[in-house]
């Protein structure tokens, strides 16, 4: 599959099989997040694949929607505020634009192994925090619920390229 055909098949999935990813594909999509690009090479995120029953309670009640607790994996991808870089000429900090490139990583390469996700960030990341083992300068910043998809994909809605290409 080439990568436009990638893109097409990832979609948002919000409903899904019971069975947990095999190791090797979580390992594989780690391993895609790991090597993701960052300002100054940086690498400020944290990766927590959470499989045990517990804990994926834990995280469903920050994110309190029905769908959710079909994920047999969530895996939370948190901001190392510490280690982000930041822009010395006007101190723009980059751990959201470096967490959003690792986490589309994990979403792509999930696709490509025959797994879907969601990306989550409508969560309460105050509570996320509270509930797990989270170092000081560590945000929760996304949840993505990985695992076959129990539904079929869903037509995307895109503007046109008229539209965001000037």
């Amino acid at each position: 599959m080439n990568f436009l055909e990638l893109v097409k098949n990832r979609y948002s999935c919000r409903n899904y099989k019971a069975d947990v990813p095999e190791q090797e594909k979580l390992d594989y999509i780690m391993e895609c997040a790991r090597l993701a690009p960052s300002a100054v090479n940086r690498q400020p995120w944290r990766l927590r694949v959470v499989t045990d029953e517990e804990g994926r309670k834990k995280l469903c009640q920050c994110y309190n929607r029905d769908w959710i607790v079909t994920a047999p994996a969530i895996i939370v991808a948190s901001i190392m505020h510490d280690e982000e870089w930041v822009r010395k000429i006007d101190g723009k900090h980059h751990g959201d634009i470096d967490i959003a490139i690792a986490v589309e990583h994990i979403c792509l390469a999930a696709t490509e192994q025959g797994l879907a996700t969601c990306w989550v960030c409508n969560f309460n990341a105050a509570q996320c925090k509270e509930l797990f083992d989270f170092e000081e300068n560590e945000e929760p910043a996304v949840l993505i619920p990985i695992g076959y998809a129990a539904d079929e994909t869903t037509e995307k809605k895109r503007k046109a390229m008229n539209e965001i290409l000037k």
